[in-house]
C-alpha cells in the first residue's frame, strides 16, 4: 500500500466537500474545483478529514492509491490557499509587462510575444524581469509557466532566457581559439 495514499487530507475552515460516488466537489474562499476519481479508490468524510481507500488489490489500484489521495489534497490546498509558479527573465532587452489580464514578453523578437490568462489564472509581474502565474489549480498553473518558459527557454552558454525561480542552468564553455 502507499505510504502517501493512507493520509488523511485535513480540511481547513471554510472549506466544504461534496462527495458523489466517484465525483468530488471541493469550494473555498479561493473558488471551486472538481474531479471524477477512478473507480479504483473509494473517498469517504471523517469529520473534518477526507479518506482514501483502496477498492480492488491489483496493480491499478496501488498506482492509482497515492495519486488520488494527493490530487484530492491539491484540490483542497487549491481552494483554501492557492498555488503560485515564480519565473524569472535573464538577458539584455528581455522584460515582461501587464497590458490589462494580458502578459506581454519582450524576447528579442521582432514582436512582443502576448500570453492571455486561461480562466482560473492571474499573472503578475512585480519586477520587469519577474513573473508570477498564480491560481487554484496546481495543474493548470504548473502548465502555463511552462508554456510561458517554452517560449524562451535558458540557453547553456550565456544563459539568456525565461526560467523558473532558484533553477540553476548549466554554462557551458564557449569555443575556445586555437593557437
Amino acid at each position: 500500500m502507499s505510504r502517501i495514499g493512507k493520509q488523511p487530507v485535513p480540511l481547513p475552515a471554510g472549506v466544504q466537500v461534496t462527495i458523489n460516488g466517484q465525483h468530488v466537489q471541493v469550494k473555498g474562499p479561493k473558488g471551486e474545483l472538481s474531479r471524477e476519481f477512478l473507480p479504483e479508490v473509494n473517498i469517504s468524510q471523517d469529520g473534518a478529514v477526507l479518506k482514501v481507500s483502496q477498492v480492488g488489490e491489483g496493480r491499478e489500484a496501488q498506482a492509482r492509491f497515492g495519486l488520488s489521495r494527493t490530487l484530492l489534497n491539491n484540490m483542497v490546498v487549491g481552494v483554501s490557499q492557492g498555488f503560485t509558479k515564480k519565473l524569472e527573465i535573464f538577458g539584455v532587452g528581455y522584460r515582461a509587462a501587464l497590458k490589462g489580464q494580458d502578459l506581454e514578453l519582450q524576447l528579442g523578437f521582432s514582436h512582443p510575444v502576448v500570453v492571455k490568462p486561461p480562466v482560473g489564472i492571474s499573472f503578475d509581474v512585480p519586477a520587469n524581469t519577474q513573473i508570477i502565474v498564480s491560481g487554484i489549480d496546481k495543474q493548470q498553473v504548473g502548465q502555463v509557466a511552462a508554456n510561458i518558459r517554452k517560449w524562451r527557454s535558458p540557453e547553456p552558454y550565456k544563459g539568456k532566457g525565461i526560467r523558473y525561480e532558484g533553477e540553476k542552468v548549466r554554462i557551458l564553455p564557449g569555443k575556445s581559439a586555437a593557437s
